[in-house]
């Protein structure tokens, strides 16, 4: 199993396959890098290297009691590409994944990243703020918190089967295999990791990140996003960036990398070859 251990003593798990320009995956809120797997895949047949770790507190890293916010995961991806020694990266973030990517950037500057994808992500701010106002109440990121806190196995059965894949709408036929995927990876990590990242996804201010980011930018949502509302979301985003483009997919749920991966596999492939 590879692994690094970053400055604060956590082990961070990681993946580093094939050869050639790299991708680098950052996955969402509350998963592991096996959420990937069928982007990993797809780009290793074309030729690159791929590469996805397990955020702290998440799938097979450390299951630290601290540290989980942005700065630390971003502190944390910072490590991996330094001990990689990455080169002109492509970084690609889903949801909670897409904000460690603007923080690292932000944080951490370009010197090893070529080009950002930003999928379903939760920048600029998910949280309802006088300067944010369409954001989300804060009372729905405690619920969600009181719901992990009661019953963790339920509430993460109850998501993948509903909002997160967009299953509660008419005529969608839920897939078992993947809502039961989803809670999987969900049940390797730890409860306070994920306790405290719905904080750190949805209370996090990414505006100024991403304005210090000046490489190519795709930011892909669709407009159906139950978890992560379209329209305070990834248009805002796209506007931030100096040098951003923003892709809308009618109807695709947050979930869309897993139910959508053939179409958004080939926006991906095409946006990298540019």
């Amino acid at each position: 199993m590879s692994t690094i251990t970053t400055a604060d003593g956590t082990e961070i798990f990681y993946k580093d396959w094939g050869s050639g320009q790299t991708i680098v995956f950052s996955h969402g809120w509350p998963l592991s890098a096996d959420d990937w797997d069928t982007q990993m895949l797809f780009f290793l047949h074309h030729g690159y290297r791929v590469i996805a770790h397990d955020r702290r507190g998440h799938g097979r890293s450390s299951q630290t009691g601290d540290g989980h916010d942005m700065d630390h995961y971003a502190d944390d991806l910072a490590a991996l590409a330094a001990h990689l020694d990455l080169r002109d990266a492509v970084h690609v973030g889903h949801s909670t994944g897409g904000g460690e990517v603007v923080r690292y950037v932000g944080r951490h500057g370009e010197s090893r990243v070529a080009k950002a994808v930003l999928i379903s992500s939760v920048p600029p701010l998910m949280v309802q703020t006088d300067a944010n106002p369409g954001g989300l109440p804060k009372s729905v990121f405690d619920d969600l918190q009181a719901q992990l806190a009661a019953n963790r196995s339920e509430f993460y059965r109850a998501l993948p089967s509903g909002p997160f894949y967009g299953f509660n709408r008419p005529g969608i036929e839920p897939s078992e295999a993947i809502i039961e995927n989803w809670w999987r990876q969900g049940m390797m990590g730890g409860a306070k990791a994920h306790y405290d990242g719905i904080v750190a996804f949805s209370q996090t201010d990414f505006t100024e990140d991403l304005k210090k980011i000046g490489v190519p930018v795709l930011v892909m949502h669709g407009d159906d996003d139950q978890i992560v509302p379209y329209a305070d979301s990834g248009p805002l985003s796209a506007q931030l960036v100096k040098n951003g483009t923003l892709k809308t997919y009618s109807g695709f749920p947050h979930g869309m990398p897993t139910t959508q991966a053939e179409t958004i596999n080939a926006d991906l492939l095409a946006f990298i070859r540019a």
